[in-house]
């Protein structure tokens, strides 16, 4: 491994914008999924959802809806996308359960997860049950004769008696857990709803066909995602190691310890100079930010997602936007859209000294591209 680069925190900054797609936006979804690795996907839809917000920076042209369109080809004026074209699709990253949408060469990675699933136990992803293993040879029959179908299709009144977010329907928890199996994947949304197919009438028989990865190769998969998402990241040392050979590691003016970006990002490194980027408000859980600990160092910026977090407790708002104005992150928009009233709100505000205009005008952009009155 080559030893350390020093920088400084103002071209950290620099680099992150340049190597997360900030400043030379991606000309396509493919683009955009390619240079990252996944992107995350998140149903609340406040003003936005959590996936539109961070391709919307990151895609030229992006509109709202775009990577449900890509992944499924289900819109309006589009009929769903048949398996021997797809190139991505809907799953949870191995390690961490989080829902994304991952390039189709994904799957033979996560294969070992869905198999060890079958084996624990667990109310949201584990094995079945002896009353959902009954009812999950129906449902896959009625898939397989019917199509796509969602947990509202299959008559079963019975409740699961057990589930991570509350009550559910033994039909919805046990649909569920097949998808976390692998065996029914995510063949289109419609109004957000989820609608399972069998994966061979999902994704390409090639993709299916390949071999489970070996643990050894799992492990270089996950920390190689880990660095296209985050493009300079603190690594855990079994991370480390099974990427050793492809990371450059960083040392930061006036921080502990090292990060590390990809090699092959040495040239954005060498040339980030001082950036700056129109003003722009974030999705929550946006890659630039994503690790907290690394954002209170490049950025002095102190934030928490709060959606789940009680009212009486949240110190910025329910679904609050960080904003990036220039080449700094000052402060955050709780905005609310009302889309029957066709106006995003602000619920409330709170930019630093002299970011006040920027906030206001990061809104009225977030409003153009939801198609609202700021």
């Amino acid at each position: 491994m080559p030893p350390p680069i020093f920088v400084t925190a103002s071209h950290a900054r620099a680099f992150a914008l340049r190597a997360l797609g900030l400043i030379e936006p991606h000309e396509s979804v493919t683009a955009a999924l390619a240079h990252h690795g996944y992107v995350q996907i998140d149903p609340i839809n406040v003003c936005g959802r959590m996936h539109d917000l961070i391709l919307r920076s990151r895609v030229a042209g992006y509109r709202e809806g775009d990577l449900m369109r890509f992944l499924h080809g289900a819109d309006e004026d589009e009929k769903p996308r048949g398996p021997e074209i797809r190139t991505a699709f809907e799953h949870h990253l191995p390690s961490t359960g989080i829902l994304v949408a991952l390039e189709a060469e994904a799957w033979p990675h996560l294969r070992r997860a869905m198999h060890e699933r079958t084996r624990r136990a667990g109310a949201w992803s584990g094995k079945l049950t002896a009353r959902e293993a009954e009812l999950a040879k129906r449902i896959l029959d009625e898939i397989g004769t019917r199509g796509p179908l969602g947990s509202d299709a299959v008559e079963d009144e019975r409740r699961s008696g057990r589930s991570v977010w509350g009550a559910a329907t033994l039909v919805k928890a046990t649909l569920q857990k097949l998808f976390f199996h692998g065996r029914v994947l995510i063949a289109r949304r419609e109004s957000g709803r989820r609608l399972y197919d069998l994966p061979e009438r999902v994704l390409p028989a090639a993709i299916l066909a390949q071999v489970e990865a070996k643990p050894t190769e799992t492990a270089r998969w996950e920390a190689l995602l880990k660095l296209r998402q985050r493009r300079l990241t603190a690594l855990k040392r079994g991370e480390l190691a099974a990427v050793a050979d492809l990371v450059q590691p960083v040392r930061i003016e006036g921080a502990a310890g090292v990060v590390y970006c990809l090699r092959e990002d040495e040239a954005k490194l060498a040339a980030a100079g001082t950036l700056k980027v129109a003003p722009r408000l974030l999705a929550p859980l946006d890659p630039l930010i994503y690790d907290r600990k690394l954002a209170r160092v490049l950025w002095d910026f102190d934030y928490t997602w709060e959606v789940y977090t009680p009212p009486a407790k949240r110190r910025r708002g329910y679904y609050a936007l960080p904003l990036l104005s220039g080449a700094e992150l000052a402060g955050h928009v709780d905005p609310k859209a009302d889309r029957k009233g066709g106006r995003l709100t602000v619920v409330s505000r709170e930019a630093k000294r002299g970011h006040a205009a920027a906030a206001k005008a990061a809104t009225g952009e977030l409003a153009a591209f939801l198609g609202l009155r700021a």
